[in-house]
């Protein structure tokens, strides 16, 4: 148990403990060695990354040197990532076995090992974090400790202002002052609906009721999407701590956290967290000595989509089947066991603090007038930089592929962006230059969700990506209600015979018939979203569709039902690399006559394409 006296020297002398994190002019002698051990690194072999640097500072007896462990440094493209402070030093893509070199050149001789350092979107090799085109665009405030502390260390997140703005709350703001700091921020849940989070809360506090929650949406299903994840595993105590501003906010003593089981450093690293704030007082009855009490508990998902939905995620929390609730009520009246509660997601709550601390005319600043501060994007999909960004709302959809993501890799062109997973459409070229906020994604029929962004290349068919998208959701659906159980499944089986050649006259127009009746009639978000990627790929790549049914072609021949593998004699420079990689023998010929495809052995498997460097097959 720790009083409030001694959470406040520990912030004092923590922060200039660990000032050369942040400021690279630090008066230190001292060293700290930044692995990132997020999920993606840690697949990498970052864990045995940190390991042989510890083991190897040990036994050659080094002193003044730390191996931290931290949360995601967002340029998932080059982990495992190392990054040596106050130097600022970014080293890429570094394995167990090059540990040695770089405490024997770096740490002992003073030298940059310069083959793991980074190269930029240009090529160029860059030495320090800040110089990457990566970051230059990008605003980290949901990141903002991400990549900066030990996120298993609550001291750590203590020292860079961590409950500091729960201590502001508690002594200086009365619940109102709270919720107006919130609402006047214009901070939106960025779970995908964008509704106004002070609303919620406001609505929260005067639903009638003496026990109230708080519960953290943690349930992140969209294909690609990484972002809430890694604020759990960077910077878990923010959450903690915004929860409990909730909780004093509207009135709730009690919260959740539902974190689906496939996140289990997410989980760990939160349970951590949970211990530690127990342990100094921080959770639990009369915080800081006074009237306050809260507490707090992680509920794990089994991975069902639809619990990404608030009411069907309040069902789970109770024991019961995933299904989403009729609304009204809403949950900040009738939520978990019939009573008020509060429910945002990660990202939301990962703002908080920071609003409070800094108030909300600073967030207010950022953004566009209707979408204020920051969203954090998972970029995945055919882009350079693939990874985890932050950016003010309003950065264009170019800015984010090309100027962040180092553009389409291959040298390919862009062909669209998926925004909002299964429930977001397909962003065409020409709409490259809209600004990401919520309205304007709305109006060219895609949306923000929660933050995927997939960019795809133009080796991608459009029809067989809304498929995709459309199959997942058929999978995922809770079957509650007839428009998205039976509906989705009649659409995706219509898909399913355009994608195999068997496409018919008027079929488009009764995908668009079935697409507006399920998003009228469903239950719950899922349904009612679920037609966006058909409908938005067939406002924009009609073309496709006509192709698929009328001329049973597949432009990209991604379809193989409806592939024709062909060689063009005018591209081809004879290289042999298709028929030496063809499994089953199709590709026939020599350097001097030419090769060409034997269509009937040939299976589509698509090999002799990829392997092909002149486009020519």
């Amino acid at each position: 148990m720790k009083s409030l006296e001694e959470i406040r020297k520990i912030r004092e002398e923590k922060r200039k403990e660990l000032d050369l994190r942040v400021n690279l002019n630090a008066n230190t002698r001292e060293k700290h060695i930044l692995v990132c051990h997020g999920t993606g690194c840690t697949s990498s072999k970052s864990p045995k990354i940190i390991e042989n640097f510890r083991n190897i500072l040990s036994e050659k007896n080094i002193e003044n040197v730390r191996v931290i462990q931290t949360g995601c440094f967002g340029l998932c493209a080059k982990g495992p990532i190392v990054i040596i402070r106050p130097e600022d030093t970014f080293y890429a893509m570094v394995r167990p076995e090059d540990c040695e070199e770089i405490i024997n050149t770096h740490i002992v001789e003073g030298k940059i090992v310069e083959r793991l350092l980074c190269k930029d979107i240009d090529n160029s090799v860059v030495q320090r974090l800040d110089e990457l085109t990566f970051y230059k665009k990008q605003k980290r405030i949901a990141l903002q400790n991400c990549g900066i502390i030990d996120p298993e260390n609550i001291d750590e997140y203590i020292a860079f202002d961590g409950y500091k703005a729960l201590e502001k709350v508690l002594f200086e703001m009365s619940q109102d002052d709270v919720i107006n700091e919130i609402t006047e921020s214009g901070l939106r849940g960025r779970g995908g609906a964008g509704f106004s989070t002070g609303k919620k809360w406001f609505f929260t506090k005067i639903a009638e009721g003496k026990q109230k929650y708080v519960v953290c949406n943690a349930d992140e299903g969209d294909p690609g999407a990484f972002m809430d994840r890694s604020i759990l595993e960077g910077d878990p105590h923010s959450i903690i701590e915004a929860m409990m501003i909730a909780g004093y906010a509207v009135g709730a003593n009690k919260g959740y956290i539902y974190v689906r089981a496939e996140y289990p450093i997410a989980v760990h690293r939160f349970q951590t967290a949970i211990d530690q704030a127990k342990e100094y007082g921080i959770l639990g009855e009369n915080i800081f000595g006074t009237e306050f009490s809260f507490d707090l508990e992680i509920r794990l998902g089994a991975g069902a989509f639809v619990c990404g939905e608030e009411t069907a995620l309040l069902e789970s929390i109770e024991g019961r089947s995933g299904r989403p609730r009729l609304k009204p009520p809403f949950p900040a009246n009738s939520g978990l066991w019939g009573k008020p509660t509060l429910i945002n997601n990660v990202e939301t709550y990962a703002n908080i603090t920071k609003i409070i601390l800094n108030g909300a005319k600073w967030y207010n600043s950022i953004g566009t007038e209707n979408s204020k501060g920051t969203k954090v994007f998972a970029l995945g999909g055919n882009v350079v930089n693939v990874g985890l960004v932050e950016v003010p709302m309003g950065t264009t959809l170019r800015e984010i592929v090309y100027d962040i993501g180092g553009g389409i890799p291959e040298g390919r062109k862009f062909k669209a962006a998926q925004t909002g997973g299964p429930s977001g459409g397909c962003i065409p070229e020409e709409h490259l230059d809209t600004p990401i906020d919520y309205e304007s994604l709305m109006q060219i029929g895609s949306m923000m969700g929660s933050g995927g962004l997939i960019v795809m290349d133009d080796s991608k068919c459009m029809v067989n990506l809304a498929k995709f998208y459309l199959g997942f959701t058929v999978d995922e659906s809770c079957g509650k209600c007839n428009p998205c159980r039976i509906g989705t499944k009649r659409m995706l089986e219509i898909l399913e015979r355009i994608t195999e050649g068997e496409g018919e006259t008027g079929n488009i127009e009764k995908l668009e018939t079935l697409a507006e009746t399920i998003k009228k009639a469903s239950v719950c978000g899922l349904g009612q979203t679920a037609p966006n990627p058909v409908l938005s790929t067939i406002k924009y790549f009609r073309d496709e569709y006509v192709a698929h049914i009328e001329d049973k072609k597949c432009v990209t021949n991604e379809c193989k039902a409806l592939a024709k593998m062909e060689i063009n004699s005018e591209k081809c420079k004879r290289c042999g690399l298709c028929a030496k990689n063809c499994p089953v023998g199709a590709i026939t010929g020599d350097r001097e006559n030419g090769y060409v495809i034997d269509t009937e052995k040939c299976i589509k498997c698509g090999l002799c394409a990829s392997k092909c460097h002149f486009g020519a097959i």
